[in-house]
């Protein structure tokens, strides 16, 4: 690699940074990077480095500094200003069957929101993008259900107390991946009120990530949905290979 970088098994020493190149194989999906803290430069050579071994890069919580100094590298890098997450994309990954709805309670959770559907994108995924069917007009959820039902997972993105997780999961037979964000007033204590609220959820089945981590929410429904899609495959290879062998009997 250029700028003196070495090759390690698995990883890259960038010297201020040991890049996880072998994230991808080891795991279907690559190492994403956490912008927050690292000038435009690092971030750009970390960007560089992701691209040259996967074909794509995620930058997450970057500003425009940051991607700047990455479309210097790349012209084809985008800035999705909103997730404030910067994309190269050079060789797409496969795209994956199922659709992924991503559903916010507020308008204020769009960011959130956003870093969710980028990734997800990413990745491979379909996405429903349903926002602002908080709780407070429950008639909003309920309108939403029949564009949900369609998707085999639910990504619910909230603040405040963080009940639209529940109500989703009591409405629908999906898997549901709960976001608290840090929207509301001083008792949300910057999303810890969402946070327990969804972890106390009394709906069965709910999994609960980090406070505005609408990235870990998005892996992990790219994870589900990509094992999925692989049983789908399998169970389609051996009914396909039990009629070829009942045909020759």
């Amino acid at each position: 690699m250029r700028d003196g970088t070495e090759a390690m098994p698995g990883f890259c020493d960038l010297g201020f940074s040991q890049v996880d190149v072998g994230r991808m194989e080891r795991r279907g999906f690559p190492e994403a990077v956490l912008s927050e803290g690292k000038n435009p430069e690092e971030l750009a050579l970390i960007v560089r480095t992701l691209v040259e071994r996967n074909g794509v890069a995620l930058a997450t919580r970057a500003n425009l500094m940051q991607y700047e100094k990455v479309h210097e590298f790349y012209a084809e890098a985008r800035f999705e200003s909103v997730g404030r997450c910067i994309v190269v994309e050079r060789t797409p990954l496969p795209k994956l069957p199922g659709r992924v709805a991503v559903v916010s309670a507020g308008t204020t959770d769009r960011p959130v929101l956003e870093e969710a559907r980028v990734t997800l994108e990413l990745f491979g995924n379909s996405v429903e993008v349903i926002q602002d069917v908080g709780v407070a007009g429950i008639h909003r959820t309920l309108a939403a259900k029949e564009r949900i039902d369609l998707c085999s997972i639910v990504i619910v993105i909230a603040g405040m107390e963080g009940a639209l997780p529940s109500v989703i999961a009591g409405m629908v037979s999906k898997p549901v991946i709960a976001v608290p964000t840090s929207v509301g007033y001083g008792a949300s204590f910057g999303g810890i009120a969402a946070l327990l609220g969804m972890l106390n959820s009394c709906a069965g089945g709910v999994t609960v990530v980090n406070i505005d981590n609408g990235f870990g929410a998005a892996y992990a429904a790219s994870l589900i949905n990509r094992e999925v899609a692989r049983a789908h495959a399998e169970r389609s290879a051996e009914e396909k290979e039990l009629g070829q062998t009942q045909g020759h009997t």
